[in-house]
């Protein structure tokens, strides 16, 4: 790096630039709060955050304005959303150690990781299906209907953007592609999946619980 524009003596001969800092031997990517892009993760996550926690609010407007609550329909069988959670948790060691293989640029631990969390993105996705089928009411039934198929259709988005993306990733370290900031790009996709976790807590208490509980 150098500063400003190089001037002349009184001569007229340019005068050489004055070095401030040789970045060449930085490097070009960093892990955790030391790489831009997990700050751009983590801004993202908040404003997602804020978009389910005002969803929890609307679930909760619905609530009271209403006193019986669900609306004509008994509330969403316990099985699959069940399965769903507990997987989710599960998931939480197999991300960890994509997290850590990939901060130690461990290639063929990396491969195994993210093939591993593919599959239980996939299986996720496949249990949500199932879900679905057990909520015994339909999005346009009523209002209960739609905050609840509401607050799973936006999980469920969240959930495959990860899964698209961790897929994405497991195929790029098979490739050519797959060192340098690739590694870095699988911390910032195990911190995302660390959020859906966190999200679908209090949506799988919500739903499936307080409904049983009020």
């Amino acid at each position: 790096m150098t500063a400003g524009p190089s001037h002349s003596d009184p001569g007229g001969a340019p005068l050489p630039h004055r070095i401030v800092l040789n970045a060449r031997h930085m490097p070009s990517y960093a892990y955790d709060h030391r790489s831009p892009i997990w700050w751009g993760t983590l801004g993202f996550a908040a404003a997602e955050g804020m978009g389910f926690a005002l969803a929890i609010g609307a679930y909760f407007y619905l609530v009271f304005i209403n006193g019986n609550w669900p609306l004509s329909a008994p509330p969403p069988d316990l099985l699959w959303s069940s399965l769903f959670t507990l997987v989710m948790l599960a998931s939480l060691w197999p991300n960890h150690m994509a997290k850590r293989d990939g901060e130690r640029e461990d290639l063929a631990r990396s491969r195994r990781d993210l093939v591993i969390m593919s599959l239980i993105g996939l299986a996720l996705v496949g249990l949500r299906v199932l879900e679905l089928g057990f909520l015994h009411v339909r999005w346009d039934q009523n209002a209960y209907g739609s905050i609840l198929w509401f607050l799973l259709g936006l999980h469920t988005l969240h959930l495959v953007t990860d899964l698209g993306d961790t897929i994405v990733l497991a195929v790029l370290m098979f490739t050519r592609h797959g060192h340098g900031k690739r590694f870095s790009d699988i911390g910032d996709n195990a911190f995302y999946w660390y959020f859906v976790i966190a999200s679908w807590l209090p949506i799988y208490l919500l739903i499936y619980w307080f409904p049983r509980w009020w």
